[in-house]
């Protein structure tokens, strides 16, 4: 199945704890209006990710990546791959549909295959954090050159049921990067939730 967000990962949530560990900053949800002012908060949280992950996981030991932050989820090592990943597809849609004016539903990959693959598993992160750099590089440059009729341009989603605007789906990339973060630190035991619990 194709998914996105790993929301095809129906994980009953029976208690508080389980759904402020799944989701620490609370699910993505769009606003109706962004503004400018927004807009930029949202692209330099795209900006700064980077250099977040980075300084998170300097000096991981083997072990220290192989944690997880709640039981049946992606390990750190996973992660730091898979937020690389999506700053990549992230990209992408964007450049879709700016250039290609019958790109209506926005591309899916299964997130769980990909999560999965050697390269997800066992690749050093380091090659993933110059990746998220670099192509977050490149996504913040397209980002602040979208005008705003570009920034109106609206495809659907068809595994959250909504459609986005291009304002929107930067808030759903700067949403994605804090919400993995958090995620890290959980792992880590460096979150308010891990301390709460």
């Amino acid at each position: 199945m194709l998914c996105i967000l790993g929301l095809n990962n129906a994980v009953p949530m029976t208690t508080d704890a389980e759904y402020k560990r799944r989701y620490p900053i609370g699910p993505f949800s769009p606003k109706e209006n962004i503004t400018d002012d927004e807009l930029e908060s949202l692209i330099a949280t795209i900006a700064e990710a980077p250099a977040k992950y980075a300084a998170l996981v300097r000096g991981l030991s083997d072990a220290d990546l192989q944690k997880t932050y709640r039981s049946g989820s992606w390990n750190i090592q996973q992660l730091v791959h898979h937020v690389a990943d999506m700053a990549m597809l992230h990209f992408f849609r964007m450049k879709k549909a700016v250039t290609e004016d019958d790109y209506k539903t926005i591309t899916l990959v299964n997130i769980d295959g990909w999560a999965r693959t050697p390269d997800s598993v066992t690749a050093p992160i380091e090659d993933s954090l110059a990746m998220f750099a670099m192509i977050s590089r490149r996504f913040v440059y397209l980002a602040k050159s979208l005008d705003a009729r570009q920034l109106e341009i609206t495809y659907y989603h068809p595994v959250r049921k909504i459609d986005l605007n291009q304002r929107n789906a930067l808030a759903m990339s700067a949403w994605h990067v804090r919400h993995h973060l958090e995620h890290i630190r959980i792992a880590l035991g460096d979150s308010i939730l891990s301390t709460a619990n």
